[in-house]
């Protein structure tokens, strides 16, 4: 899944980029408001990490301008510590969660992990679809309780449908949050990898619906 850090200071962006990039997900960064502004509200994004002191644009009216325009991707706020009026400042306008600068990264990966949860509609820590699982903290995937070794595209491809299981999934929305903004987002390379975990899978986890998409059944 990808994942949006709109953040300045070139240090921290690259040491968040590494994180989320060693923990599965695809990392995109911009250092501008004005950038920030235009990608979070014309790209689709697991979450965004916004940091609230951007030039050109503050975190802070970037947020009212997505939420007015019904960009409704989790948002977490990276505020200076101790600044308590900044983080007020960023929920009122819509962030989800705010963490203080400096942060240790695993709690940083802990609070986007939570937030894409929460987006889903998913509590749980691990993703349960018949009799695969995945683990998010390890990026683990198991098959009735057997290890199952899945790519890393393959992952993240069985994470998005899991993590909306229940809905028919359009080729293009796959597409369009399993490759980074400068990819090729082709339909054909989508059905390579279903076509891939199906035979790795080797149960019906996965449905067709021909002209539509891709549906994970919700439930055991």
């Amino acid at each position: 899944m990808r994942v949006l850090v709109c953040e300045d200071e070139a240090r921290v962006a690259h040491d968040i980029a590494s994180a989320l990039d060693a923990s599965g997900f695809i990392c995109e960064i911009v250092d501008t408001g004005e950038e920030a502004w235009f990608r979070g509200g014309t790209e689709a994004y697991a979450a965004i990490v916004l940091d609230l002191g951007l030039p050109e644009l503050d975190g802070v009216t970037i947020l009212k301008r997505w939420r007015s325009e019904g960009v409704t991707t989790p948002v977490l706020i990276l505020t200076a510590r101790g600044s308590w009026p900044e983080r007020v400042d960023g929920i009122d306008a819509g962030a989800d969660d705010y963490l203080g600068k400096p942060f240790r990264m695993e709690e940083l990966l802990a609070r986007i992990r939570a937030l894409i949860r929460r987006a889903a509609g998913r509590a749980e820590p691990a993703i349960t679809a018949g009799p695969l699982t995945l683990d998010p903290r390890t990026r683990q995937a198991s098959l009735d309780g057997v290890p199952l070794s899945l790519t890393p595209l393959e992952y993240r491809l069985m994470s998005y449908l899991c993590h909306h299981r229940g809905r028919v999934v359009p080729a293009t929305e796959l597409g369009e949050n399993l490759y980074a903004h400068d990819n090729e987002r082709d339909s054909n390379a989508i059905e390579a990898v279903v076509a891939r975990l199906r035979r790795k899978l080797k149960a019906d986890v996965i449905e067709t619906k021909r002209g539509f998409g891709y549906r994970v059944k919700d439930g055991p």
